[in-house]
């Protein structure tokens, strides 16, 4: 008896170290993700969370760092093998514009679509200021600019002031380090125009902050075809999105905003068949992220392939052309 249980106390500490030396051996897939608390990181940690819970053999790590505009040319020199930023900025980063200008990362490749995100200009409600062209009113007024952690945000903004045939130059320009410091200017009275994210955090407790002056609003866009086209040839991945649901902070009716992909991004160098497994596996378990972060209920089923702001990765590809994707 004795023999017979120090052989089972052998196999199972064997057992033991044969499990973790299978878990060592699992290949780790790093996300680069925003800080802590970002919309960025709760992407990140969701992605890495169904990774690891459903693709064999591989693990997924989130990596928080400085910001997209950051870690976009560390992906691109293949030192961290996968980012996440929105679709303009993943435009200006292969095309060499804004933020990376005369600098293009040509080394990234596509993986696909996590779930659409909106946001529009915002100003006071007791402003009186109701869509895109009554903003006029407020001509030389101060307006949030520069994000200098994220500066695809004052692209954005540029394309919604072009909607309604106005620009930057319109306004007094007030530089702010980031895009909730935008959103915050507002309510503490530093700006009277900003961008502000549908339902995000920020513009919830703004929204509260400034309940003395009804909250904000979101100015109504044109969806014209020719209104469309000034606010795309300022930002090409943009879109028009009606905005109907009044528990919505700053939706006082049926709004147009502008709506733009959240995507996943990787470098050229990146193992093809490690980039397939992950592209198959995000692409097919919505519900496993939707769990862990509630942004990709937004999603459209087999709409994972949709975003053609740079090449896709190969591995991308075959997966996304298994699956009817792309």
């Amino acid at each position: 008896m004795k023999f017979a249980s120090k052989l089972t106390m052998i196999g199972a500490a064997v057992a033991m170290s044969m499990g973790t030396a299978a878990y060592a051996q699992d290949k780790v897939a790093v996300f680069a993700t925003n800080p802590q608390g970002s919309l960025g990181y709760a992407t990140g940690l969701a992605v890495a969370k169904t990774v690891t819970a459903k693709i064999d053999g591989i693990t997924g790590r989130p990596r928080p760092m400085g910001g997209s505009t950051t870690y976009i040319p560390i992906v691109n020199r293949g030192e961290v093998d996968f980012g996440f930023t929105n679709a303009l900025e993943a435009h200006h980063a292969v095309a060499g514009l804004g933020s990376f200008k005369d600098r293009k990362q040509t080394n990234l490749r596509m993986i696909g679509r996590m779930f659409p995100l909106a946001a529009g200009i915002a100003v006071a409600a007791d402003s009186g200021i109701k869509s895109i062209y009554d903003l006029e009113k407020l001509k030389g007024k101060r307006i949030a600019s520069e994000y200098t952690s994220l500066t695809a945000i004052e692209a954005w903004m540029e394309s919604a002031l072009a909607n309604g045939k106005l620009s930057y130059s319109d306004f007094k320009k007030v530089p702010v380090s980031g895009f909730v410091k935008g959103i915050q200017a507002l309510g503490e009275g530093k700006v009277d125009i900003t961008w502000i994210s549908l339902g995000s955090g920020a513009s919830r407790k703004v929204n509260t902050q400034m309940r003395k002056r009804g909250g904000f609003v979101f100015l109504n866009l044109d969806d014209s075809p020719e209104a469309v086209a000034r606010m795309q040839k300022v930002a090409p991945p943009g879109s028009i999105r009606n905005v109907a649901d009044t528990k919505m902070p700053g939706i006082k009716g049926p709004t147009n905003i502008v709506q733009f992909d959240y995507t996943l991004f990787t470098h050229k160098d990146m193992d093809e068949e490690t980039v397939y497994q992950i592209t198959k596996g995000l692409a097919t378990n919505k519900e496993h992220l939707a769990s862990s972060f509630g942004a990709f209920k937004r999603t459209k089923e087999g709409t994972f392939g949709a975003p053609d702001m740079m090449p896709y990765h190969p591995g991308a590809l075959k997966a996304l052309k298994e699956l009817g994707m792309k």
